[in-house]
């Protein structure tokens, strides 16, 4: 039995996973992180539009601050996030950018004087101070008050995620590539690492750790068709589920992008609309404004999807052999503004569709693109449950996203979330020892051998290709943008029958090392978990919020339904997770629940969000001379590390 003892495990070599790394490395606890692949090919890198941050230097941010980006974040959710998670991010978020431009991010930069932008379809002439000249310039994204995503061209992922490997690598961090951690090691409410397998040799090796951190990004690959990269399979979340102790939040919450190409699914970033392109129909008509006649294609992502399908629905989409679909037109942005600052998605439309954006047309819809649920976490970044165990980025639920992310405060995030739970678990590995016994991880070790060894040998059974292609064509058809009781009836009812199957595995390939075969054997079982917890937490939500979306339940019902959908799978042998939740409560909120702004407003609204509101304008009366740095930590106190406490800088405002 190879063991590995180490202070701080990182599973995961995307931005998040690598941020933590650093934050614990930097307090003087060996780290090691574990990566699928190697670390600069991470799905990180697919990131395209931008990072959100109130650094306010662009002239359509001036006034930009926290509350601000608060206020929208919070909006954004549709009230379902944790709003101390929400302040933590804001106000941590311009030291994170400041940081790796430090680092060695490249962030684009304004230029003083004039220049021409597309703003509503027509071009605008702005100018940007010259005081501002060489700050971070930043672009406009939806659901946003100001312009506040900060960006590299459309290649911010990938600036960022090279920057953060070269960090790691600058100060030493191992990071252990071709490695995936099948389950975690526990004992008696605490984790103490993961039992890993070498995907090229096929050698199981116990890494045990004082603290261990799930970065394994999102599950978009429980989808037939999706944004998200060939890696991104929940098995992070998966092998936290089935400890049967930690927990799981809003895995129903699950967000489409309203403009990946068609038919493969490949992002065209929202930085296309935040530059000025349009949505346009197969008559050529923008149809965004007679649905939102305010933020028109910069709505919410949810909103701007969820219009897309209901006009197509009116027999408005374009027809093709790959389905119906709509137009985003970035011509109007002209070749120079492309080629400089959309050049990703010229090449994407180059080498897939064939076509010069900067002439034609790119054919778009929705496709699912961002996991808002994952491992439940405090907003440490603990597991509320399982003591030692963290999660950052993606695969978590820290909650800053509730029912809905903007955009740009994903990939903010990672490197946030990064610094803050990163801290965390610094402290975590400073006041625990390491106290497991080795027959605890053998026990571990033994359990997922035998596994493996039933799948080597088994002579008949299911195919794993075939189990994930039907599950994949369940969650699109059943537990898409809009859903419904009986579609995720059925999508429950089928997935519990896929359950079975897969516990009935077989290989023609059965060899233990380098054998991918092996690999979805087992994978697959515990992504149909996954998915069972996506369409069983929706078939119980009735309400629509967010990027969940009931057409048999359209209202928010905040009176009902402001909680968060907390999941367990505690039986291997169950068929349904068990669900329970956890209200959010208004009394603590620093913006109580309103409406987000968009249509009809259809809120049940909860009996205490007009308590919370009396006494919010009581406390301001009560304090006519507060700051809003005082009055922010009157109404919501937050646990942030100190290192992070101290005020932002702005021009033309210094830390006011």
């Amino acid at each position: 039995m190879k063991v590995i003892y180490t202070d701080s495990l990182v599973i995961g070599g995307g931005l998040a996973g690598l941020r933590v790394a650093i934050a614990s490395m930097q307090r003087g606890f060996d780290t090691i992180v574990l990566s699928l692949i190697p670390a600069k090919r991470s799905h990180s890198a697919a990131a395209q539009g931008g990072m959100q941050a109130s650094l306010g230097a662009c002239i359509k941010g001036d006034g930009d601050d926290e509350e601000i980006h608060f206020g929208d974040t919070v909006r954004g959710s549709d009230w379902g996030c944790d709003q101390d998670v929400a302040r933590m991010f804001v106000n941590t978020a311009p030291k994170a950018i400041r940081q790796l431009s430090a680092w060695g991010v490249p962030w684009s930069r304004v230029k003083g004087g004039d220049r021409d932008v597309i703003i509503n379809g027509k071009k605008v002439t702005i100018t940007e101070k010259q005081e501002a000249h060489g700050l971070i310039s930043s672009r406009d994204f939806g659901g946003t008050k100001k312009w506040r995503t900060c960006f590299t061209s459309d290649g911010t992922g990938h600036t960022m995620l090279y920057t953060m490997d070269n960090k790691v690598i600058q100060l030493g961090i191992p990071v252990h590539e071709r490695k995936e951690a099948i389950a975690l090691i526990h004992d008696d409410g605490v984790c103490y690492g993961a039992v890993v397998r070498d995907l090229i040799t096929g050698e199981l090796i116990a890494y045990v750790a004082k603290a261990t951190t799930v970065a394994t990004g999102g599950y978009g690959r429980l989808y037939a068709i999706t944004t998200n990269s060939v890696i991104s399979e929940g098995i992070g979340n998966a092998i936290a589920l089935e400890t049967g102790v930690a927990t799981l939040g809003n895995m129903e919450a699950v967000q489409f992008h309203p403009t990946a190409i068609v038919p493969v699914g490949i992002l065209t970033t929202e930085g296309c609309r935040g530059d000025g392109g349009l949505l346009l129909d197969k008559d050529g008509y923008r149809f965004m404004p007679d649905y939102e006649p305010d933020k028109k294609e910069l709505a919410s992502r949810d909103v701007v999807s969820r219009r897309i399908i209901e006009h197509m629905r009116k027999g408005k989409g374009v027809a093709s052999r790959y389905g119906d679909h709509i137009w985003l037109d970035i011509t109007l942005l002209g070749r120079k503004h492309i080629e400089k600052n959309l050049r990703e998605v010229k090449e994407i439309c180059e080498y897939f569709l064939g076509i010069d954006p900067a002439k034609e047309y790119i054919p778009v819809r929705p496709t699912q693109h961002y996991s808002m649920g994952g491992i439940r976490t405090k907003a440490t970044g603990e597991s509320s449950t399982l003591k030692g165990l963290f999660a950052a980025g993606e695969a978590s639920c820290w909650d800053l996203h509730g029912f809905n992310r903007l955009g740009g405060n994903s990939v903010a995030e990672t490197v946030v979330a990064g610094m803050i739970v990163g801290e965390f678990v610094a402290d975590y590995c400073a006041e625990n020892t390491l106290n497991v016994s080795g027959t605890t991880i053998e026990h571990f070790m033994k359990q997922e051998e035998k596994k493996i060894t039933d799948l080597l040998t088994r002579e008949f059974g299911e195919n794993p290709f075939e189990l994930k292609t039907q599950m994949q064509k369940i969650m699109m058809d059943d537990v898409g943008i809009f859903r419904n009781a009986k579609d995720l009836e059925k999508a429950v009812e089928e997935l519990k029958v896929l359950n079975q199957r897969a516990k009935n595995i077989a290989l023609r390939n059965r060899i233990s090392s380098s054998n991918p075969e092996l690999v979805e054997a087992i994978r697959v079982p515990k992504m149909i978990k996954v998915a069972q917890c996506i369409a069983y937490g929706a078939m119980l939500r009735t309400e629509s919020r967010g990027a969940h979306s009931r057409e048999d339940f359209p209202e928010r019902n905040d009176k009902e339904w402001l909680k968060r959908t907390i999941t367990t799978w505690k039986d291997d042998d169950a068929d349904l997770p068990e669900i329970t939740y956890e209200d959010l409560d208004v009394m603590k909120m620093e913006l109580p629940p309103a409406s987000r702004g968009y249509g009809v407003d259809n809120t049940v609204h909860h009996p205490d969000t007009a308590k919370r509101e009396a006494q919010i304008e009581e406390i301001k009366k009560a304090n006519p001379g507060a700051d809003r740095f005082k009055l922010q930590e009157l109404l919501n106190p937050i646990p942030i590390p100190e290192k992070f406490k101290g005020k932002n800088e702005r021009i033309g405002r210094g830390f006011k």
